[in-house]
């Protein structure tokens, strides 16, 4: 339970690194403050030698697991009250996090899932823009299995494309043919009935925004700056 005023927060970060300085510039950007001292406290490892991900996911290549749980460690000896990590497919490894630490981690899954049913309560249908990892570990579709919502992702080529896509972006690539590229999928998302679409991935919105999808588009990024403010600021977690 996170209920303190002032909490410091841990960030598993580096996976990669643009998106965790987008996540940390958006923290910055959005918490109100008049000073400095009303800020977030955020104690950051950012630490891309984390392995693959997408690749220990598929069985190709080491877990992460054991690096994840030692920054987890890290950060909490350092003084952190609770953990975020803006990266959705290594949350195939949040059992390792949560079992070495005695702080809470906030799920940026669980997270993006409950602000999903709070803004769209009556949808069927959720089309998630993600990585293979994130995809084969069914994180989404577990987290919406008892909501009685249909989640579909890229599959075949259009995966392949995507999985590019994030390569190029984590390279530094943030063009307009990205973008575009990235809308078709997105369009093809929603020509199989979703009815958002999820940013599930936290390279999606280096390139990506509201305006570039037909149906409304949730950030995961986004949400987990939200909360992470808030329960920074006072605000209370079950997680």
């Amino acid at each position: 339970m996170i209920n303190k005023k002032y909490a410091t927060v841990g960030v598993l970060g580096g996976l990669g690194p643009g998106a965790t300085l987008d996540f940390f510039a958006k923290v910055l950007e959005n918490t109100p403050a008049a000073t400095d001292q009303d800020h977030v406290h955020l104690i950051i490892d950012n630490n891309p030698q984390v392995p693959d991900r997408n690749a220990a996911v598929a069985g190709t290549g080491p877990s992460p697991a054991p690096m994840l749980a030692e920054m987890a460690k890290r950060l909490e000896n350092a003084g952190a009250d609770f953990l975020v990590m803006p990266c959705n497919a290594a949350h195939a490894f949040e059992d390792a996090i949560a079992g070495a630490v005695s702080i809470p981690f906030v799920s940026i899954i669980k997270e993006t899932r409950d602000e999903v049913m709070r803004s769209f309560p009556d949808i069927k249908c959720a089309g998630v823009l993600a990585s293979s990892g994130c995809i084969d570990a069914e994180l989404y579709k577990r987290a919406f299995v008892d909501k009685g919502v249909q989640i579909v992702v890229p599959t075949g080529a259009d995966r392949d494309t995507f999985m590019q896509l994030l390569c190029k972006i984590k390279s530094g690539n943030q063009s307009g043919d990205i973008k575009r590229t990235m809308q078709v999928i997105a369009a093809g998302l929603i020509a199989r009935g979703a009815e958002i679409i999820v940013a599930g991935c936290t390279e999606v919105p280096l390139v990506l925004d509201e305006t570039d999808v037909a149906r409304p588009l949730v950030n995961s990024t986004d949400v987990l700056v939200t909360r992470t403010i808030d329960y920074a600021q006072g605000g209370s977690s079950s997680a």
